[in-house]
């Protein structure tokens, strides 16, 4: 259980950052929800209230360093705290092979994919620094470590979240603070739609019940966050094997 502990979800409006943000309330966290639909978000923490549980809402675009650091500020003047960050904001869409690919569009998801988690690790670490604690968890992917066709972007971004995990990981470990990536595999969520639709690569070639739920990755997030996560401070944990999912208790 996280209870007492803060929490700030970037991209927690829709999919695996929705489902986290259930999952940790439900665990006893107490939940700053970011995101650039604040209607999504209000519904949310409407939802979590209602469970019982403590949430708070905070408009935000992750591509925009100032508005990250409102989010994380935001946490603290609610909870007196940050004990956990989770970088889970991304894109993927415009899937394009790169001959055909947008130059704004493909950095727009560099803003958000790359610069997006640099961004909450540069507002996060400094707090948790002066604080002795706290845990970073980066949402990353296959992508970060295998080449798919039409996804240059994304593969690109997810391999330089992986960097910067590590970079993270190497320069902040000795404050007792830990950083650590999530491959969860696909998961059933809109960006499964833009995938298939986009019919570039096998993935697309997927249906929908071959992806696992939100949910799953949602409480190997909360599992990395405990103290029986340690060892894989640094790397990428990944649900896409039985043993990771035996580790998380999800089989």
């Amino acid at each position: 259980m996280l209870t007492n502990k803060s929490v700030v979800i970037t991209g927690a409006s829709r999919g695996i950052g929705e489902a986290a943000a259930i999952e940790f309330a439900a665990q006893g966290a107490k939940v700053v929800v970011a995101a650039r639909s604040k209607n999504s978000l209000d519904d949310i923490v409407a939802r979590i209230v209602e469970a019982g549980g403590t949430a708070c809402a905070v408009e935000c675009d992750v591509s925009e360093y100032e508005e990250v650091a409102n989010a994380v500020t935001e946490c603290v003047a609610q909870y007196g705290k940050i004990d956990f960050l989770v970088n889970n904001a991304g894109l993927i869409d415009p899937i394009a092979r790169l001959e055909e690919s947008d130059p704004n569009q493909w950095g727009n998801v560099v803003d958000v994919n790359l610069k997006g988690v640099y961004h909450g690790l540069r507002a996060a670490l400094p707090l948790m620094k002066e604080q002795g604690s706290g845990v970073i968890v980066n949402i990353s992917s296959g992508a970060a470590t295998g080449a798919l066709e039409g996804w240059s972007h994304y593969c690109a971004t997810k391999a330089g979240v992986l960097s910067l995990t590590k970079c993270a990981h190497k320069e902040f470990s000795e404050f007792g603070i830990r950083i650590v990536g999530m491959s969860p595999g696909t998961v059933a969520t809109d960006m499964q739609v833009s995938i298939k639709s986009s019919g570039i690569n096998p993935v697309s070639q997927l249906e929908m019940s071959d992806h696992i739920p939100p949910e799953w990755p949602a409480k190997a997030i909360a599992w990395l966050c405990t103290d029986a996560a340690s060892e894989y401070s640094g790397t990428d944990f990944s649900i896409k094997t039985d043993e990771g999912r035996r580790q998380v208790g999800l089989i």
